[in-house]
């Protein structure tokens, strides 16, 4: 990458950073305007306001997948209980980093597959304990969180995830 490239790239993320904690929701025009560049050369590192979300919380992104490994150490469904709280609140913060996470579980990227991996592995633990549903797909499992964080509050949301677990067991009173 030529120099002035990585110089325009560098100010995009620092600018796209800060800009992005004061409003979540600011759009890459905005980000380009406030980095003192062109429409253009956003575009040019960031294809979409998803690639540029996930290279500002790439960290976060990876944090969650990383708690998926470590909590293979508990008990399967708590396990998959754990995750899918983390999840949830990840998904539902309304943060910038919120939507980070969220695009990396609708893109088909890297992310996606590890997110998608990271579940697999937890549902099959819960399989070979036989405390899951033997037709429940990482897919679907995703599409029930995705309805947890977009429609339910905190207290509500707990609610919800009791049900959508009880859901996804093979005997809910497991």
């Amino acid at each position: 990458m030529r120099y002035d490239a990585e110089v325009n790239r560098a100010r995009i993320i620092a600018v796209a950073r800060h800009a992005l904690a004061q409003d979540p929701n600011l759009t890459l025009k905005p980000i380009a305007e406030l980095a003192g560049v062109g429409p253009g050369t956003v575009y040019r590192h960031f294809p979409s306001r998803e690639h540029l979300l996930l290279t500002l919380y790439t960290g976060e992104v990876e944090a969650l997948l990383d708690t998926a490994s470590l909590l293979v150490r508990h008990e399967p469904r708590e396990a998959l209980r754990r995750w899918l709280e983390q999840l949830a609140a990840h998904g539902r913060t309304g943060s910038a980093a919120s939507q980070a996470v969220r695009a990396a579980l609708q893109s088909h990227g890297p992310h996606s597959a590890r997110v998608r991996g990271a579940l697999d592995e937890l549902l099959a633990a819960c399989r070979k304990a036989e405390q899951l549903r033997t037709d429940v797909t990482s897919g679907e499992v995703l599409v029930l969180m995705s309805y947890v964080w977009n429609t339910c509050g905190e207290p509500v949301g707990d609610r919800v995830l009791n049900i959508v677990m009880d859901g996804l067991c093979r005997d809910p009173r497991l």
